[in-house]
């Protein structure tokens, strides 16, 4: 009878990642729960398979192959405690970097502890036995998929990574016993380039850099993704986290945003991604139609996208400056999405007192040479959608991505100039988390303080998150309403007068318009400021709400204008004629 592929997904995966990454060497010792790799390795002619009954024998036969072939080795064994027959060999591959990828099969590991036989934990293994260890999931829908190939990646990769070693794969199996599959599945080879490396050549595509948070830009990294965008026609997606202040930045929160945009012109083909985590979930919707490259001096593997195809594990300077010939091309794509951005700006609407209306009348109001620090989710998004002055620096806790320590990073970092206005943009949660940094004896009088009190986690109130289906009965726990004082008039104004802040507040925006330029005094005042502003949380929904259909009611307006202007019947025969 015939023999194909094991039916098993996660395996078939593995399978064609070897094969794409012109692994060929094999040493399989016999067992139930490796068989499934073992028989599917054992017919395809792409493979050399070596048989070795005990294991700890196969892992030096593993290191005396690499070592004289210079190539990558396979070694394969079932469950129970045929893996821990690696370890000598293992370490033995580790400390003279020898490029040994152990791959032990197991039962679903959910079995360890509950006395299965052959079921032994793998979870922690000796420091020097293996560079990186993964496990490969049983494969139930696309996130598992996407898992199973870039942890694959992953532990491929480290086999040459610095100098080399041996790495591990904890492949769990469901030990299907058919063998009918004939194509292995498309997988997505990820190549990490060294700064010593041959550079791969850059499609002639359309090319963007996506600029997660990051830290100061020094003049030089700035002049190289300068240079490389000039030469590229490319762009610089960025957001308040990123620091990038050069030419080619693009703040484009708001037009990515929008829920039916009239055209996608601004989806790149390869996407650079820099940086770190980003809290501007509107523009990681860019992502790219084919690749994504990802350059950071750490190597890792992040595949954000899940189109990650190269990492490139050197500093931007050096990716961009080479990539950089020098050359001044038509900035079409920079002038492109910088329209359709103003196009959409031009078009805001009327909005209700929120976070995001306070955002409109305060961003390009913030002093020169002034930091702002933002909290995350409805304050950093809010204020993403609007530009700051071009001298400010702006921060949020994306690191972590919590609720807690905005206000002790905003009091960290005023310390470090007395001289400097520092602000912050925060919600009430978030404020009462973190409000004893305001009786540190070092605050100074360089901190400004906004509070946007809307009485819960109003995140879980907007109109588009999957909690919003539960109305007024997520207040009791999931948007924790009602606490500290309930959006108390005196609580916040008390706190803070008698730690020698000086308090501004508003509930409405006539309110707001008669204090927000005393927050905003360049000019370093007697005492720190807190400004509070009450809200209701279904008027930031609503303003959430239109802000993201601006594109669509741009484009209800000019179909009804239309009409009044040609009249149903000549709409239609255009149409028909467009057809």
């Amino acid at each position: 009878m015939d023999k194909f592929y094991t039916d098993e997904k996660n395996v078939q995966i593995l399978v064609a990642l070897l094969k794409a990454h012109g692994i060929k060497n094999v040493v399989a010792s016999p067992g139930s729960a490796n068989s499934p790799l073992v028989a599917s390795l054992q017919y395809d002619d792409d493979f050399d398979v070596y048989s070795s009954v005990d294991e700890r024998s196969a892992g030096y036969i593993a290191c005396g192959l690499a070592e004289e072939t210079g190539e990558a080795v396979v070694i394969t064994c079932t469950g129970a405690t045929a893996s821990r027959n690696y370890l000598s060999g293992l370490t033995e591959a580790y400390y003279r970097k020898l490029p040994i990828l152990a791959i032990t099969s197991t039962q679903p590991i959910c079995r360890i502890g509950h006395h299965a036989a052959q079921v032994i934990d793998r979870s922690v293994l000796p420091n020097d036995v293996a560079k990186l260890s993964v496990t490969l999931p049983i494969i139930k829908d696309h996130l598992d998929s996407w898992a199973c190939g870039i942890e694959i990646n992953r532990a491929i990769l480290e086999l040459s990574r610095r100098g080399g070693g041996p790495a591990h794969i904890n492949l769990q199996t469901d030990s299907k016993s058919t063998y009918t599959t004939k194509e292995l599945p498309d997988v997505r080879r990820v190549q990490r380039i060294a700064e010593l490396d041959l550079f791969p050549e850059l499609p002639a595509c359309k090319v963007a850099v996506f600029a997660g948070a990051h830290q100061r830009w020094s003049q030089e990294l700035t002049q190289a993704v300068d240079g490389f965008c000039s030469s590229n026609n490319s762009v610089v997606f960025c957001d308040h986290t990123s620091g990038y202040k050069g030419k080619y930045k693009l703040n484009y929160a708001l037009a990515a945003c929008q829920k039916n945009p009239a055209k996608m012109s601004h989806q790149p083909d390869l996407l650079i991604h820099i940086g770190e985590v980003s809290g501007d979930y509107p523009s990681l919707g860019i992502s790219a139609k084919s690749e994504v490259w990802r350059v950071n001096p750490d190597g890792e593997v992040r595949d954000t996208f899940r189109k990650l195809t190269k990492v490139f594990e050197m500093p931007l300077a050096t990716f961009f400056s080479y990539y950089c010939d020098g050359s001044s091309n038509p900035d079409s794509y920079l002038s492109e999405c910088k329209s359709n951005l103003s196009g959409i700006r031009n078009a805001l609407p009327e909005l209700p007192l929120s976070n995001i209306w306070i955002a409109s009348m305060m961003a390009q109001r913030i002093p020169d040479s002034s930091v702002i620090h933002f909290a995350i989710l409805n304050s950093l998004r809010s204020w993403n959608f609007f530009e700051l002055p071009e001298s400010v620096r702006s921060a949020s806790n994306v690191g972590g991505f919590g609720i807690d320590g905005v206000l002790s990073s905003l009091v960290g970092a005023s310390l470090a100039d007395i001289n400097k206005l520092y602000f912050c943009v925060i919600g009430d949660l978030a404020f009462f988390y973190d409000m004893n940094v305001m009786g540190n004896r070092h605050v100074g009088k360089n901190l400004r303080i906004l509070i946007v009190n809307n009485g819960r986690g109003t995140e879980f109130r907007q109109y588009d998150h999957h909690t919003s289906h539960f109305g007024d009965d997520a207040d009791s726990y999931i948007a924790a309403a009602g606490h500290f004082g309930n959006k108390s008039p005196s609580l916040v104004k008390n706190y803070a007068q008698d730690l020698g802040f000086e308090y501004l507040t508003a509930s409405n925006k006539d309110e707001f318009e008669a204090v927000y330029e005393r927050f905003l005094n360049p000019e370093l005042t007697g005492r720190p400021i807190v400004f509070e502003v009450f809200t209701d949380s279904e008027e930031e929904s609503k303003a959430l709400e239109k802000i993201m259909n601006i594109e669509a009611n741009i484009k209800s307006k000019t179909k009804g204008l239309a009409k009044q202007v040609l009249g149903k019947k000549s709409l239609n025969l255009i149409r028909k004629i467009a057809k």
